[in-house]
């Protein structure tokens, strides 16, 4: 950028007219004119006046070098921002094993409610399932959610360990209780309910990851 843009610019900035800048520089509204024309240049005079009224530097009325230079300063603050927004390992243990617990909460107290829904509490079968399934799909939303929404972070070798040994809990946990499902369902034809099976292995799984995520936070509090 030339001086003369440079000029122009600056004056539209200040949201002044060439005769305004004139009259405050105590030249005519021509001489403004070819200053930013690039006709003529100010005298040495008329610089630090220019500076003062837009507020600038000679070296950024001269050649632009401090703009350049907030526009990296901004663009660092940017960043340093953009890292802070990021939330660290331990507050999104922490977020997460709040969002675990009270989707366990919500498991527990939908299959409890069920199981009493019918038989004790005599509500239409429909409506009980119904009610069920919506609180199974809310605990189950938000913890989607929640997974889905925190940043991927680089896991330690100690936290990929402790992931593999959560995968091979919950794949036994998940065979053994496939292995009671079709031994209950097939004992007491019960096929209608004993899929509950399947909710309960899932409510194992999430508190098998709740306890190793509290675990992890214990010991870097420590």
């Amino acid at each position: 950028m030339n001086f003369g843009e440079k000029l122009y610019e600056l004056r539209k900035e200040k949201k002044l007219s060439q005769e305004e800048v004139a009259d405050k520089l105590n030249v005519t509204r021509q001489t403004v004119s070819k200053w930013e024309t690039n006709q003529s240049t100010p005298d040495f005079d008329k610089v630090l006046p220019l500076c003062e009224l837009f507020g600038i530097s000679a070296d950024e009325l001269l050649s632009g070098n401090k703009k350049e230079e907030n526009n990296t300063e901004k663009k660092t603050k940017e960043v340093e921002i953009e890292e802070e927004k990021t939330p660290s390992k331990q507050e999104i243990r922490r977020k997460s094993a709040e969002v675990v617990s009270t989707s366990i909460f919500i498991y527990i107290v939908a299959v409890a409610l069920l199981t009493i829904a019918i038989p004790v509490l005599k509500m239409n079968p429909i409506v009980a399932s119904a009610l069920f399934l919506c609180a199974i799909a809310w605990a189950t939303a938000r913890i989607v959610k929640h997974y889905m929404s925190i940043p991927k972070l680089e896991k330690t070798k100690e936290e990929k360990r402790e992931n593999e040994i959560v995968k091979q809990i919950n794949g036994i946990v998940g065979a053994i209780c496939t292995a009671i499902y079709f031994i209950v369902s097939f004992a007491t034809m019960a096929w209608y309910i004993t899929w509950v099976i399947f909710i309960i292995n899932g409510l194992i799984c999430q508190i098998i990851k709740l306890l190793f995520m509290l675990k992890e936070e214990k010991e870097d509090e420590e």
